[in-house]
């Protein structure tokens, strides 16, 4: 369905007494501002944007490249893997398959 379609159904909607004002308003707003579903793929786009990092490195610089993609500091993906490792070894074999196959930046 096109956005010109999308749009028509929700005047149609509105002129039917459906929608309010209000939800008429939102809906075109949401559907002028949203990226098309599937359109970007932003998990995807996200996860080809991971890097590891050159700069904020200890070992592999994988938690610094998780760190710049996530927002979140990279000491802390390095303490959430290290509680794997102690927890079972699960998180040195995650951190060596990232190593191996995340790029460098």
């Amino acid at each position: 369905m096109t956005m010109s379609d999308e749009l028509n159904r929700l005047a149609d909607l509105k002129a039917r007494g459906a929608l309010t004002e209000e939800e008429f308003a939102r809906a075109k707003a949401r559907l002028l501002n949203e990226p098309p579903p599937g359109g970007d793929g932003s998990v995807t786009a996200g996860l080809n944007a991971l890097r590891r990092s050159r700069t904020d490195r200890w070992f592999g610089g994988v938690c610094g490249g998780i760190g710049r993609i996530t927002g979140v500091e990279s000491w802390v993906w390095r303490l959430i893997f290290t509680a794997l490792v102690l927890l079972g070894g699960a998180g040195l074999l995650l951190y060596v398959l990232l190593w191996i196959f995340v790029p460098s930046e």
